[in-house]
């Protein structure tokens, strides 16, 4: 592409931004922290001031406080859905871009939609009414976030099944942290205000423990501290001139390992607001004909995930690791290349090969800095 192609869709892309709807994301360390009651308090906010405000979707969880501040407030009823016999709702997308409200709120920003909707997640709908140019406040606890999952089951004890990728966030103008005191918080759940009376001892003697409430709400903290260092890197002018960092995760057929490697590259680059590349050389012993089908969907799998956080895919098929990895480094001016422990399958193929000596100087006179992940 050449300078001027390059202008041109510069410009387009600014016009395309003007005319796309503002974003605003609340993000907690967990329910009960009152991302919902924040937003119907901005709502109610924004209607005095003559703000066309209108709620596309919000769940209250029977709490009172938050279900008193409905309202007043004007309502986009949802769509009824039957599925396996029952009739179930969801929010309508449509009737939302139809109706076109100003802005519009999208509460539980994770949620799976029921089978035969249009799009398979929320945060899907989301995107397609910023697009038709309606500004969306919603929220997301920081467990929901896709390269975290890792650590939030180490602390947690839990799979979180509904994820969002992280380029939402990255999408998002704004993004608020909720942020109350593991007290604070569990103050609230005994005094009935987050579950019911007959949940409050489980969650308690679970999710709700002290230790585990101090590391989700340090992950949340650091997520949002590295929204607005992201918004100072791409909104604030400097004259200093900085290294652009570019992430190369080396992945092998190993899926859990793989996925792992995916979830840490993409929370350094999202952190340093940079591109990346996932990178896995099909060597001839991982020829489709000569693995299984498990593993090849495993590797699909992998590969939509980090499409999904936001890295450039590069399938290479190669006999040599190693020559592929300094190849890429180069073409793609890598600043730093993250790889798996040492008894991970892919290290032991590349110190097995003559050329590890190469990549490792390779790197050093590239300037290349060399990561690896437990």
């Amino acid at each position: 592409m050449d300078e001027k192609e390059k202008s041109v869709e510069h410009f387009l892309n600014l016009i395309r931004k003007s005319k796309r709807g503002k974003f605003k994301i609340y993000i907690g360390m967990s329910a009960g922290v009152g991302k919902t009651f924040r937003m119907l308090q901005e709502a109610h906010s924004l209607l005095k001031n003559g703000v066309d405000v209108t709620i596309g979707y919000i769940e209250t969880h029977n709490r009172q406080e938050t279900a008193a501040l409905t309202s007043g407030l004007p309502v986009i009823e949802r769509k009824k859905i039957f599925y396996k016999g029952k009739e179930l709702e969801e929010m309508d997308t449509q009737a939302i871009i139809n109706q076109h409200p100003e802005v519009v709120i999208v509460d539980e920003l994770a949620h799976s939609n029921i089978p035969g909707c249009k799009n398979e997640k929320r945060w899907q709908d989301v995107m397609e009414i910023l697009e038709a140019g309606i500004s969306v406040i919603s929220a997301i606890n920081i467990q929901h976030i896709e390269s975290i999952n890792e650590e939030v089951r180490t602390i947690t004890g839990i799979e979180v099944s509904e994820r969002v990728p992280d380029k939402i966030l990255q999408l998002a103008d704004e993004v608020v942290n909720i942020d109350l005191t593991a007290d604070e918080l569990i103050v609230r759940l005994k005094e009935g205000k987050i579950y019911p009376a007959d949940k409050i001892e489980r969650a308690l003697g679970n999710f709700f423990q002290p230790e585990k409430i101090l590391q989700l709400r340090e992950l949340a903290l650091k997520e949002v501290a590295s929204q607005v260092e992201r918004k100072v890197d791409t909104e604030v002018t400097v004259d200093v001139r900085l290294r652009h960092e570019r992430f190369l995760a080396c992945i092998s057929s190993n899926d859990e390992i793989a996925r792992m490697i995916i979830r840490k590259t993409a929370r350094l680059a999202s952190y340093y607001n940079s591109k990346w590349y996932v990178l896995y050389v099909q060597t001839p012993r991982e020829d489709t004909n000569r693995i299984k089908l498990s593993v090849q969907r495993h590797l699909i799998n992998n590969f939509k995930l980090a499409t999904e956080l936001g890295a450039e895919v590069l399938q290479v098929k190669n006999k040599s690791i190693t020559s592929t990895i300094v190849k890429i480094v180069e073409e793609k001016q890598i600043t730093t290349v993250c790889i798996g422990k040492p008894h991970f399958h892919l290290w032991q193929v590349i110190l097995k090969t003559n050329t590890f000596n190469q990549l490792l100087n390779k790197l050093s006179n590239s300037e290349t800095d060399l990561i690896i992940l437990s």
